[in-house]
């Protein structure tokens, strides 16, 4: 290994540095039956780096990363930035239509995918991207030709090239652009949130921090690359020198499997993920080292968050709050989960999150206003949009000289602050369902839904109407099929005053997912137009 690879760098600058603090023979990376050490890991890291600046990646160019999590596609990912390149991560889940939105947005100079996927890749790249290079990871032979007169190379032959210096990943400062993340939103084409260096170092360290991910910690990366909780999960466990365990989860019975196998001792999901976890049957081999378990991407219902403090009676809980513009925002000390689980608790280190009125003013304790957020993590804008990017990304409230000029990330969420400073999520600006003059927060819906026993997922929508301004919607997964809509509706009116109440109990097998594996409010409100 060179000296470059091998290298412990001081002053974390660039993204590929969270490798920095890994000690060289321990395990840094795992999937399947393959691991890489932190020295391997390192390793093919710079020679990758060196392969892609050699098909001429430069600093500064767009590189999207369509693949599932496998070591390639971990390595690829650090690679770009250590090319002084941005990396773009795409979900793998997308079809052409998707992938070609991105690809044109970012204009990237290449993609990286697997030699299954080259076929919607192709079919994305049109006569006018700025595609000119792409790499096949997992072709056997020669690669296929490339289309619209893209060079094809194999991930092999990237790889071969020697781990010496980029020119261009030593001008990187912590202020560059380090990666594109494409968040889908409720209304609007997909946006590329900007995240600098210092914005995901930054979030890695503090996450970790709070955390306290540890060198020998096993973490199970189970969400995708192109979810920013999910690359979280890398940069996290290899800042702090731990095993990651890449998957790619099918069904929930391989997550236990998982977490027995590598005897997991970190575990975060999203709560359409947890509510088929506490379904299975775990053994005290998959539960016995698991130190924590996280949850982000939405609320967690109270009644699967007692349930799981059953399952893993040693682990701390950590509900945590984010939002790709800030990486991540808040969690709740687990000391405080069992006193005020609806709570998503305080700001994570170096941020400051802020409850403002419409006209910037703080809000009082049970006030509720928008959260701001404002530090390090504050991403440096929507991709190419200033219009969205000048909505959302606004000078911080405080014009009285209580914060230094800068620009804060105003979420769009609805929250409030207690007496002692908890938060509390009550709902999405344009998710707030506004019937009979009320604001009801669909999350205080689906919460009562769990709470009656008779459903596994609850998603609750306002739709329009002439006399209410929108009607309540409840879309539903029942736990027994046996169970009615007219037996739900009749435990939330014990439970729920009238204007809150669902006009309508809407029961499917299963509510629809995004790719990034959290409820679709928008797929399912499209379903219910459709009936």
């Amino acid at each position: 290994m060179s000296e470059q690879a091998g290298r412990r760098p001081s002053a974390p600058v660039r993204l590929d540095h969270v490798l920095g603090g890994g000690d060289p023979g321990r395990p840094a990376l795992t999937f399947g039956d393959q691991t890489l050490t932190y020295a391997q890991l390192s390793d093919r890291v710079a020679r990758v780096a060196n392969g892609l600046h050699a098909r001429g990646v430069r600093r500064g160019d767009r590189v999207v990363v369509y693949a599932e999590k496998r070591i390639e596609t971990a390595v690829a990912l650090l690679a770009i930035a250590a090319a002084g390149a941005v990396l773009v991560p795409a979900n793998p889940l997308l079809r052409t239509p998707q992938l070609a939105h991105v690809v044109k947005d970012c204009a990237p100079r290449m993609v990286i995918t697997t030699a299954r996927r080259w076929e919607t890749v192709s079919a994305a790249l049109t006569p006018d991207v700025s595609v000119r290079s792409a790499v096949l990871i997992g072709a056997d032979g020669p690669g296929p030709a490339g289309a619209q007169g893209v060079q094809v190379s194999l991930w092999g032959e990237v790889e071969a090239a020697e781990p010496s210096p980029v020119p261009d990943g030593a001008a990187v400062i912590d202020q560059d652009i380090a990666a594109l993340m494409y968040t889908s939103g409720s209304t609007g084409s997909p946006k590329g949130v900007v995240l600098s260096h210092r914005n995901m170092l930054t979030g890695a360290a503090s996450v970790a921090g709070y955390l306290g991910h540890r060198p020998d910690d096993v973490v199970l990366a189970l969400l995708p690359f192109s979810f920013d909780a999910g690359f979280s999960q890398l940069t996290t466990g290899l800042i702090a020198g731990a095993h990651v365990v890449l998957a790619n989860h099918l069904v929930a019975a391989d997550v236990v499997r998982l977490c027995e196998r590598h005897q997991v001792t970190a575990l975060t999901c999203v709560p359409p993920l947890w509510l088929q976890l506490v379904a299975q049957e775990w053994p005290r081999e998959a539960t016995a080292r698991l130190r924590y378990f996280a949850n982000t991407g939405g609320r967690m219902p109270k009644a699967v968050l007692a349930r799981l403090r059953e399952i893993f009676p040693q682990a701390a809980p950590y509900l945590m709050y984010g939002l790709t513009e800030a990486f991540r925002s808040s969690y709740l000390d687990p000391a405080e989960a069992h006193r005020r689980p609806d709570s998503i608790g305080k700001a994570i280190p170096n941020a400051e999150l802020l409850v403002v009125r419409p006209d910037g003013t703080l809000c009082d304790p049970g006030e509720h206003g928008e959260l701001v957020h404002r530090g390090a993590l504050v991403a440096q804008g929507y991709w190419r949009d200033p219009e969205r990017t000048a909505a959302r990304f606004r000078p911080v409230p405080g014009a009285d000289g209580a914060f230094p000029p800068e620009i804060a990330v105003w979420s769009g969420d609805t929250v409030y602050r207690d007496e002692e400073g908890f938060l509390y999520f009550v709902g999405r600006d344009d998710e707030m369902i506004k019937t009979s003059g009320y604001r009801v927060s669909p999350t205080e819906i689906e919460e009562a839904a769990y709470a009656t026993g008779l459903v596994r997922e609850a998603v609750a929508l306002g739709v329009p109407d002439e006399l209410l301004g929108q009607r309540v919607v409840l879309a539903v997964a029942m736990a027994d099929p046996a169970a009615l809509s007219e037996a739900l509706s009749k435990a939330l009116a014990k439970e729920l005053p009238a204007y809150m109440l669902p006009t309508h109990v809407e029961v499917l097998e299963q509510l629809p997912r995004s790719v990034n594996g959290k409820f679709d409010r928008v797929g399912l409100r499209r379903i219910l137009e459709e009936e």
